[in-house]
């Protein structure tokens, strides 16, 4: 994943690509918070505005919920009826669309969620696109820590709280599902009404959980 220069800072001292997770309220609070550099749409409902960087070109329309700590990046939309719950950073034109639900995540640059997606304690590689109705689920059904699947085995992660990775340039046909602890490489690409798990090797396609003939065991 080819970091954002802004944000780099946050990937340092992790071990594990999903480490950065943990310190995304901490490492907020090290940001211009409070800084409005756009002023957003009066119909939008800005909580705590104290606590939300607002970059330079940011479009906040008409409905919008944004609850901070958050940090927006230069030129990203946040449409009507979006949601955002704090602990959310976005790099560059990124955009958060419609009755998009977004908590303690982080977009990289270009990083798109603009119809109707839940992304939940997840990282979103630079030019990554969720098609309409894509959920990062993030949660357990029966409330356990999540673990990591690979080809040789799991990694526990250590939370209860873990959506996906993202690698850059993923693209998610609508009604994906990615179930927690998913890992997918750059350039993966699930077909609409997908349900991925594991870890999945950058360059692959999904149909219904059926990886393309051409990929290797997954690793990490």
């Amino acid at each position: 994943m080819e970091l954002c220069p802004t944000h780099a800072k946050v990937f340092s001292h992790t071990e594990f690509v999903w480490d950065v997770l943990n310190p995304l309220g901490e490492y907020l609070q090290t940001l211009p918070l409070g800084v409005h550099e756009s002023e957003p749409d009066p119909g939008a409902y800005v909580i705590d505005p104290q606590l939300i960087y607002i970059g330079p070109g940011v479009t906040i329309e008409p409905g919008a919920y944004i609850a901070g700590p958050c940090y927006l990046g230069a030129g990203t939309v946040v449409r009507h009826g979006a949601y955002l719950r704090g602990n959310v950073i976005t790099g560059e034109n990124c955009v958060l669309g419609h009755a998009t639900e977004v908590k303690n995540s982080l977009f990289l640059n270009h990083a798109c969620a603009p119809h109707f997606a839940y992304v939940g304690d997840s990282v979103l590689g630079n030019n990554v696109n969720l098609g309409a109705g894509t959920r990062l689920a993030n949660f357990r059904l029966d409330h356990q820590e999540i673990s990591v699947m690979t080809g040789e085995g799991s990694y526990r992660s250590g939370r209860r709280k873990f959506g996906a990775i993202l690698g850059d340039g993923s693209q998610l046909g609508c009604n994906s599902v990615c179930n927690p602890g998913s890992i997918l490489g750059k350039g993966v690409i699930t077909l609409p009404c997908t349900s991925v798990s594991g870890v999945v090797r950058e360059g692959c396609t999904i149909r219904h959980g059926v990886r393309n003939k051409t990929t290797a065991p997954a690793e990490v």
